[in-house]
């Protein structure tokens, strides 16, 4: 679908109007990524086919201080520094602390434009229904959109969903394992000290199960570029909302997170 370019786009939101989503960009990932090589002066070489996105940073604080972690020199984002690491025999890119649907994107997109072919994001997550107490995890399906990035990617519309063949890849994936997950819709926003309590309610009222930043974004743009992404929710807190919240457990969560991980490379690696 291509938005119009008519003068009546001047009085719809800029975050709707001149929106070609069928153009091609005028901007990419490839020139960047460039032209950050002739200014650093650094080889080409790929990232591996499998990365990971941790918002929080407490998985790859985690891998770096096991002494698991190596920076791959290679990868010259201006942003972001680049770690690369081994589970169960596959080799896993990951950046940490790209937090929010609009940094995710852009670290999405420069993988993807150097050889990553499955991108897995594991992002704390607020509690909206309380189906259990935290910390948990969540298999996001679906995404509501209360962010921007995602209308730069695909039409307006309610959610962004997951790659159904991934989702379909991963089913009972989790089952036999020592965590517990659930699989459902999030919400995703960019202004978290603007969930009011009416807004809480009204996303609760939609059956979400918890808000975080990113997915809707992500999701979007694996629709737009037809990209392997899959995203999970640590519900880790209740938004404050209760003394001594945002209790992550063992490790700050990250070795239960290292285990969906391994998981759900081992699914899908070799079928993106």
């Amino acid at each position: 679908m291509t938005s119009s370019n008519s003068g009546s786009d001047r009085n719809v939101p800029p975050i709707l109007a001149h929106k070609h989503f069928d153009a091609p960009s005028a901007f990419t990932p490839e020139s960047l990524l460039r032209e950050a090589r002739r200014q650093k002066d650094a080889d080409i070489d790929s990232v591996p086919q499998t990365c990971l996105l941790d918002p929080d940073g407490d998985i790859l604080r985690q891998l770096k201080a096991e002494g698991r972690a190596v920076m791959h020199d290679s990868w010259v984002c201006y942003h972001t520094d680049l770690y690369v690491f081994e589970e169960d025999g596959i080799t896993i890119g990951v950046v940490g602390c790209a937090v929010g649907a609009a940094f995710a994107v852009l670290i999405a997109e420069e993988l993807f434009a150097s050889g990553c072919k499955l991108l897995i994001s594991v992002t704390s997550a607020g509690q909206i229904a309380p189906t259990q107490p935290p910390p948990y995890f969540v298999l996001i399906d679906r995404a509501l959109r209360d962010e921007g990035t995602s209308y730069h990617y695909c039409p307006p519309a309610l959610f962004s969903e997951a790659p159904g063949i991934l989702l379909s890849r991963l089913a009972g994936a989790f089952d036999d394992l020592s965590i517990s997950m659930q699989r459902g819709a999030t919400w995703t926003t960019d202004a978290p000290f603007r969930e009011t309590a009416d807004s809480v309610a009204a996303m609760r009222e939609r059956g979400l199960l918890a808000v975080e930043m990113e997915a809707a974004a992500l999701y979007a743009f694996a629709t737009a570029r037809n990209k392997a992404v899959i995203c999970f929710a640590y519900v880790t807190n209740q938004m404050g909302q209760i003394e001594g919240d945002f209790e992550k457990g063992e490790a700050n969560g990250s070795s239960d997170a290292l285990m969906i991980i391994r998981r759900t490379a081992n699914r899908l690696v070799g079928e993106v």
